[in-house]
C-alpha cells in the first residue's frame, strides 16, 4: 500500500518534475559550457600572447660589467658596449631547461654603414627569429642555420631605401671592417625592426671584435605571469651578474585578462546556480501543495516524516544527477559552438567538468527543495477529513 502511494506521487507530478528538470539541464549545460571555456581559456591565451614575442630580457646588470668584456677595443679604438657572455648564459639556461621555453636567442647590435649611410645591424640566431615573432610577414626565406654568415634579412624600410629585394647583394661596413651578405628575405614586422638588418650572431660578433658576447638575449615563455615570473626568478639566482626581467607590458596583460576572464565566468556560474535553485524552490513548492494529502495518507499507515522526507530528497538528487548528466553533454556542443564562433577556434572538451558539473546541479537541487520541510508539518487527522 506504502509503494503504491509513492508510485501515484512519483506518477503525478511529472509536468512539475519535468520543469524542474529542465531548469538544472539548463543551467548544467551553460555551466559546463563555460567551464570549459575557462579551462582551455589559459591554454589559448598563452598561445595569443606568444605571438607578442619575447616576454623575458637577459640584459647586463645597471652600472657594471656583466661579464668582463666592454671598454675599448683593442684592435679598432672603438667603444664596445658592456656585453654579457654568451657561454655563461647558455649554461643557465641548460642548467634551467623547461619545456614551456618556445624560443630563445642572443642578439648584439651594431651600427653598420650601407652606402655611407648609417643602419642597426641585429645579430642573432636567425633560425630562432621566426619562432621568437610568429606574426612578422616574410617576402623570400627565412634563414634556417645559425652558423651561415653569407645571408641576411632586411627590414622593409632598409629594403626600400637601398632598393633590395630577396637575391640581392648588399656590404656593411663597420669601422673598416665589412661583411658582403646574400638577402634572402624582407621582414614586415610593423615595428622599428622594419629599420634593421637581421644577421647570424657570428656576423656582428667578428664586426665588433668579440667572440662570445651578446648584448641581450630574449626568451618567449609560455604559462601565466605567475609561472613566467618564477621562471625569470630562478634565472636571475642562475645569473647574478645579469638584470633577467619579464617584459612586464606583455606579461601583466596576459595576467589582467586571465584574471577578469576568470572573475566574469565565476560570476556568471554563481549566477546561473542561483536562478537555478530558485526555479527549482518555486517547483518544489508547488510539488509539495501538490502531495499534501498523499504524504497524510503515508503518515496515516505509519510511515515515518523522515522516511518520506528521504523518499523526496532522493528524488531530488537523482533530478540533480540526471540533469547535470544530460547538461554536461549539451555543455559540451555549446563550447565547442561558443568556441568556433567567438574564438575561432576548437575548444577541446574536459571531462573533468562531468564531476564537478554534476556536484553542483545536486548540491543546486536539494538547496531547491527547502520546502519539502512543510510535508512534516502534514496532519493525517486533517488530510483524511478532506480538509
Amino acid at each position: 500500500m506504502f509503494g503504491r502511494i509513492v508510485w501515484k506521487m512519483l506518477r503525478g507530478g511529472k509536468g512539475r518534475i519535468f520543469v524542474a528538470l529542465l531548469a538544472v539541464t539548463s543551467g548544467a549545460a551553460v555551466i559546463s559550457a563555460l567551464l570549459n571555456v575557462q579551462f582551455d581559456m589559459q591554454h589559448r591565451l598563452a598561445e595569443e600572447f606568444r605571438t607578442l614575442g619575447a616576454n623575458i630580457v637577459i640584459a647586463p646588470a645597471s652600472g657594471g660589467e656583466a661579464s668582463g668584456l666592454g671598454g675599448p677595443s683593442a684592435s679598432t679604438g672603438a667603444t664596445v658596449p658592456i656585453l654579457l657572455n654568451e657561454t655563461a648564459i647558455g649554461s643557465a639556461l641548460e642548467a634551467n631547461r623547461s619545456p614551456d621555453v618556445v624560443a630563445s636567442a642572443p642578439f648584439l647590435f651594431a651600427i653598420a654603414h650601407v652606402e655611407q649611410t648609417p643602419v642597426v645591424l641585429a645579430g642573432t640566431w636567425a633560425d630562432q627569429i621566426p619562432r621568437l615573432n610568429p606574426t612578422w610577414k616574410l617576402d623570400g626565406q627565412w634563414i634556417d642555420s645559425r652558423t651561415d654568415e653569407s645571408l641576411c634579412l632586411v627590414g622593409r624600410t632598409v629594403a626600400r631605401q637601398f632598393q633590395l629585394s630577396p637575391g640581392s647583394n648588399v656590404t656593411l661596413n663597420y669601422i673598416g671592417r665589412t661583411a658582403r651578405l646574400h638577402v634572402a628575405g624582407i621582414i614586415d614586422s610593423g615595428t622599428a625592426e622594419d629599420d634593421q638588418v637581421f644577421v647570424n650572431l657570428p656576423v656582428v660578433q667578428g664586426l665588433i671584435g668579440t667572440t662570445n658576447g651578446v648584448g641581450l638575449w630574449q626568451l618567449s615563455v609560455s604559462g601565466t605571469s605567475a609561472n613566467i615570473g618564477a621562471y625569470a626568478a630562478r634565472l636571475a639566482a642562475a645569473l647574478p651578474a645579469a638584470s633577467v626581467r619579464p617584459i612586464r607590458e606583455v606579461t601583466e596583460a596576459e595576467g589582467n585578462l586571465l584574471h577578469r576572464t576568470r572573475l566574469l565566468i565565476a560570476s556568471m556560474v554563481a549566477l546561473i546556480l542561483v536562478l537555478t535553485a530558485l526555479c527549482v524552490l518555486a517547483t518544489m513548492a508547488a510539488l509539495a501543495m501538490e502531495r499534501r494529502e498523499d504524504v497524510g495518507l503515508m503518515k496515516a499507515l505509519g510511515g515515518s516524516i523522515a522516511r518520506i522526507v528521504s523518499l523526496f530528497l532522493a528524488e531530488v538528487s537523482v533530478l540533480g544527477a540526471a540533469g547535470g548528466l544530460i547538461g554536461c553533454i549539451i555543455g559540451i556542443l555549446l563550447a565547442q559552438w561558443m568556441g568556433q564562433r567567438v574564438f575561432d577556434t576548437s575548444i577541446a572538451p574536459r571531462w573533468e567538468i562531468f564531476p564537478l558539473t554534476i556536484a553542483m546541479m545536486v548540491v543546486v537541487a536539494l538547496a531547491g527543495a527547502l520546502p519539502l520541510r512543510l510535508l512534516g508539518k502534514v496532519k493525517p487527522a486533517v488530510i483524511l477529513r478532506g480538509e
